[in-house]
């Protein structure tokens, strides 16, 4: 059985600037996928952001971009602690994004802290007790 992928494209107004702006959330670049019109970047073998330029995003769909400041979406990316979740609101906000977009929050179990890139795209970072999940 192969591995099920998600590839998530994001338009995004300066893809050096968002770029860059991932990389240092923990992303991998991927260079055999990247170019004037892209960016690949691997979070894991699972999922993986294509950034591609508002010019290239047209020959995918025609539908008007957002208005700046909504949010249609919100992605999650688990990680390993607390500590992580802080560190990469701390990334995003020192690399064009905005951290805590939204209020932070700690149940306990878990504790997580939205962010958004260059572009306004919405992430929440957040860590899960495993020991509480498997209850």
């Amino acid at each position: 059985m192969s591995t099920k992928v998600l590839f998530i494209s994001l338009p995004v107004a300066n893809l050096s600037v968002s770029s860059a702006f991932y990389q240092a959330l923990g992303f991998s670049l991927n260079p055999q996928l990247s170019g004037e019109e892209g960016a690949a970047l691997i979070w894991n073998e699972a999922v993986q952001v294509m950034l591609v330029t508002h010019a290239k995003w047209r020959s995918f769909t025609q539908r008007p971009f957002p208005p700046a400041g909504s949010c249609a979406l919100m992605l999650s990316l688990a990680l390993e602690s607390r500590a992580a979740v802080d560190a990469m609101n701390e990334a995003a906000a020192a690399h064009g994004g905005q951290a805590d977009v939204n209020p932070m929050e700690d149940h306990g179990f878990m504790y997580t802290r939205d962010l958004a890139d260059p572009d306004g795209h919405m992430w929440a970072a957040l860590w899960m007790d495993p020991a509480a999940a498997a209850r």
